[in-house]
């Protein structure tokens, strides 16, 4: 697989612009991070920047043979439709990345010429945001899916993978990032191309997160809302049905899973859920306003008990959701701590932890 990674103008200038924006690493800096994590996909990488906006048109002009493009247009997403009419013209797939939150700053830079000419848009992550682009598009390559709308918000889509022959089972994904919204259900992709290659059908979803309509309850009342959605749907209702969310995902996986009237979960797996608001807002750490605002709507402190067959999956190592969330819970569900792994690991289906996925998956057949 072979993805060109554009910057536009000024971006050649990252270490010094505004530091306290882009932070201090290098362009060139930047590009070894990526070639790097290329290598571990098996992806190969180029680079361009130009402080011009004809030269990125001619560079993607030539691109059409490459599978991929990554651009970063610098303050040209906000004025560039011919950069936005290239992209559109060639047909590669393309990832729009912003380095900084551009929906929390001024407010032209939440106005895109070049979002509705990306498969997807990832901003506020820092230069993690480069290494995500990248595993989108290798899971994008790497098992087709159609993009199904279970409500009227521009968020209420989930992605639906079929694997080839007949299903074993719905998993249905929900991703955390601690209910804001520029992290997005992306997180949970590689997770839902494994289970797919495994005869699962996947369901990753979006929902409304805060700064667009989300917070509590209308998180939780659009994972509750799909989940209802695949119980009357007669792709789905054949099979038995699995909700599994990560971090904030966990805490709306394990509260919507037990109030669906349709049909019930049959497993509910979380993967460091959040199952205690309160002590959340109490740590001071990542989470901590968020899980404030939502007690502040109306929220539940906590889960008070796990429902049906659950398991709760959690690495000793975590330092943003600790392990209590998850073992306060042990006498309703089943608990599997794992050492060596933190928060974010538990999101590759390579590590140690995912075994004991697949075998709670593999019993509901």
């Amino acid at each position: 697989m072979n993805v060109l990674f554009l910057h536009g103008p000024n971006l050649n200038l990252l270490g010094r612009r505004e530091p306290e924006v882009y932070g201090t690493t290098t362009l060139p800096e930047l590009e070894a991070r990526i070639t790097t994590w290329g290598g571990q996909l098996g992806v190969t990488t180029t680079f361009r920047q130009s402080n011009h906006e004809g030269d990125l048109v001619d560079a993607i002009q030539a691109a059409g043979d490459l599978d991929g493009i990554v651009i970063n247009p610098g303050a040209l997403t906000h004025t560039s439709r011919s950069i936005g009419d290239a992209l559109r013209s060639v047909g590669v797939p393309a990832v729009e990345v912003h380095i900084s939150n551009v929906k929390a700053r001024e407010e032209w830079r939440s106005v895109s010429f070049i979002s509705d000419a990306a498969v997807r848009t990832i901003y506020g992550r820092g230069f993690t945001g480069y290494r995500d682009a990248l595993r989108h598009l290798v899971n994008r390559d790497a098992v087709p899916f159609s993009t199904l709308r279970y409500g009227p918000h521009q968020d209420n889509v989930a992605d639906v993978r079929f694997p080839t022959g007949g299903s074993r089972c719905l998993v249905v994904l929900i991703h955390g990032g601690f209910w804001l919204q520029e992290w997005e259900r992306d997180s949970m992709e590689t997770l839902a191309v494994d289970l797919t290659l495994r005869g699962h059908v996947t369901m990753n979803v979006e929902y409304r997160r805060l700064g667009t309509g989300g917070g509590w309850p209308g998180s939780a009342h659009d994972v509750l809302t799909v989940l209802e959605h695949a119980a009357l749907d007669t792709q789905f209702s054949t099979v038995p049905a699995a909700v599994m969310g990560h971090s904030a995902g966990g805490h709306l996986a394990l509260w919507a899973a037990g109030r669906v009237r349709t049909r019930p979960v049959d497993l509910t797996i979380g993967l460091a859920p959040v199952t205690d608001l309160a002590v959340l807002a109490d740590l001071g750490a990542a989470g901590g306003p968020q899980a404030r605002q939502l007690l502040q709507a109306g929220a539940q402190h906590r889960i008070v008990e796990a429902t049906g067959s659950t398991l709760l999956v959690h690495g000793l190592n975590d330092d943003l959701v600790p392990t209590a969330h998850s073992t306060r819970l042990e006498d309703t569900a089943n608990v599997a701590l794992v050492p060596g792994l933190g928060h974010f690991e538990l999101l590759d289906p390579h590590r140690e932890h995912w075994t004991t996925v697949i075998d709670a998956l593999d019993r509901l057949d």
